[in-house]
């Protein structure tokens, strides 16, 4: 403080001010809530926590366990920044499929709140002038629109044409460093080429033959952005001089960049205080997302700390590791380097910190059910070895660059992989169905557990990512357990798949059922049924037939369970 009483005593009583304003109207000991929320609902404390975090902190990132409710809090911090004045319109992007779920629980937390959110029909071709307007001239306390609905208000031409050039300057500027120190020309070559792609990209923008004269993103008002779900941004566009390292992808997302575009504005605009990312697994599969997420939230910070370029942050924070592991095609071992390890870590976290919110399972101690796991071991049939085998031949081929990677490469391989793990028919119809394989053994662990709770009339979600049905006639894996579920005896109208149902109506539809016990069995993939899915009242049982590519999608899965209401058992016994 001051040694001056009378300055002191100024600042003691300002801050009072602010401390009161914003300061929860109820305290139990547990539970909290804010000026304007509902009353029969009070936040936990990591919750109210992770709010003043918002308000007094900068740029914001919510990295709490699935089930932490993240929900609640941006949706309380987007009413404080505008009840203190902080905020005028704040715009909530979340994944596409859970818009009105998300406004049905802004509503529930906040009754009186005025919001607008987007629907599939808002941002046809016809009706995104219109909506945008809307947004623009609107006295909203939020917007909520999907992702990619986000994707398509596009920055204004001029900021856009100023990021690419950035790019090209950089490029440039690494081209020529890694010529003067006699650097690969391979990596010189690769840079080169990015710089022809970002160079492409910028004379796309400039010809303004078929321009779109809808709202641009600055023109819309928006001077607060919360983004749910954040790690579906992580392919952010990064220059290095790394090669043959695992976990550095240099290939660009455009819904990445366009974020990344977005943030720097709110950025110059709230002194960087404008963006909070809301996300369960900050880092999914890379370290290098740890770098991603600070570019996006804590950009002036690397700057001044001269760590906005990826080699810089990496040679301070980070060490490229080399060791074995399993080769994608699952027939043998190889030696693999990855940008796998971390030191100055206390410097980094230190750094990290000013701006996450971190709070896992063990810090939290959420009530959360009790989770029987049960890992059911399924053996390959002869097929399944031999398909195997000519997966290795196919990578091989690939690595020895005897394949062009337009008809072959190491994607379809460890996709065709995942296929072959899940039913040898969908790499080859005519093979017979295996009497040991995943689904049928599935389909004996669901009509057992259905058969047990008849008199509950418990319910069950089967997970599967793979061979969704398409209505083609072709096979898929969602028919095939359906059929087998039915010639073992439970009723038709007791199965149902989440691609059913297309609409929005259709889908509380069906929830509703599952809630009362009408279907007892609901197949969806977990992009479609991992989060929004409210059908906990009556579920005993969970079966994954395949693993997703991420572990946030795990995570997503499971929070089906987590934040259900009265559940005993992931899988009863």
């Amino acid at each position: 403080m001051t040694a001056d009483p009378a300055r002191r005593e100024r600042l003691c009583r300002i801050y009072n001010d602010r401390f009161n304003s914003i300061r929860p109207r109820e305290y139990d000991g547990s539970h909290l809530t804010f000026p304007g929320m509902n009353p029969e609902i009070k936040l936990r404390k990591h919750q109210v926590d992770a709010i003043a975090h918002q308000l007094y902190g900068g740029n914001t990132l919510l990295a709490h366990e699935v089930g932490a409710g993240k929900t609640f809090e941006m949706v309380a911090a987007t009413m404080e920044f505008k009840r203190l004045g902080l905020a005028h319109k704040s715009l909530i992007v979340v994944p596409n499929h859970i818009t009105e779920q998300w406004a049905a629980e802004f509503l529930q937390l906040y009754p009186s709140a005025n919001i607008l959110v987007a629907t599939k029909k808002d941002f046809e071709t016809k009706n995104r002038k219109k909506f945008c307007a809307r947004i623009a001239t609107g006295d909203y306390d939020a917007v909520i629109i999907g992702h990619r609905q986000f994707e398509r208000i596009p920055m204004s031409v001029e900021r856009q044409e100023a990021m690419l050039k950035r790019q090209i300057n950089e490029l440039l500027d690494g081209i020529e460093e890694i010529k003067n120190n006699q650097g690969e020309r391979f990596t010189v070559k690769q840079m080169e080429r990015a710089k022809k792609g970002l160079e492409l990209r910028l004379a796309k923008l400039t010809d303004q033959s078929r321009k779109d004269d809808v709202v641009t993103f600055e023109e819309l008002g928006i001077d607060r952005l919360f983004i749910d779900e954040a790690q579906y941004f992580k392919n952010l566009f990064l220059i290095t001089k790394m090669r043959n390292v695992g976990g550095i992808a240099q290939v660009e997302a455009q819904k990445s960049s366009d974020l990344f575009m977005k943030t720097q504005y709110l950025d110059e605009l709230k002194g960087g205080r404008g963006t909070v990312f809301a996300t369960g697994t900050p880092i999914s599969n890379s370290m290098v997302e740890l770098y991603t997420m600070q570019r996006y939230l804590q950009y002036n910070t690397l700057v001044q700390n001269g760590l906005q370029h990826f080699d810089a942050w990496a040679s301070t924070f980070g060490e490229t590791v080399t060791a074995i592991e399993l080769a994608p095609e699952g027939t043998g071992y190889r030696a693999k380097t990855r940008f796998a390890k971390f030191y100055n870590l206390p410097e980094l976290m230190s750094m990290f910190k000013m701006t996450a919110d971190i709070q896992t399972a063990d810090m939290l101690h959420l009530p959360v059910p009790k989770a029987n796991f049960h890992n059911v071991v399924v053996k390959p049939s002869a097929w399944q070895q031999d398909m195997v085998a000519e997966l290795a031949e196919r990578a091989e081929a690939i690595r020895n660059g005897d394949v062009d990677p337009h008809i072959d490469n190491m994607l379809k391989v460890t996709n065709d992989g995942r296929k072959l793990a899940l039913d040898q028919r969908l790499i080859n119809e005519m093979l017979p169905d295996d009497p040991n394989g995943k689904v049928t053994l599935c389909a004996g662990n669901v009509f057992d557990v259905w058969e047990r709770t008849q008199d509950k009339r418990s319910t069950q979600l089967v997970f599967c990512d793979l061979s969704t049905p398409h209505g083609d006639g072709k096979f898929n894996v969602y028919d095939d357990l359906k059929q087998k579920l039915i010639a073992k005896g439970i009723p038709e109208n007791e199965i149902a798949f989440i691609h059913e149902a297309n609409t929005e109506v259709k889908k509380k539809e069906l929830f509703a059922k599952v809630r009362k016990g009408q279907i007892r069995v609901l197949m969806g993939s977990t992009q479609k049924m991992g989060a929004g899915t409210n059908v906990q009242d009556r579920l005993v049982a969970l079966h994954d037939l395949d693993c997703p590519w991420r572990p946030s999608e795990v995570g997503q899965a499971l929070r089906t369970v987590y934040c259900g209401i009265g559940i005993n058992t992931k899988n009863p016994s």
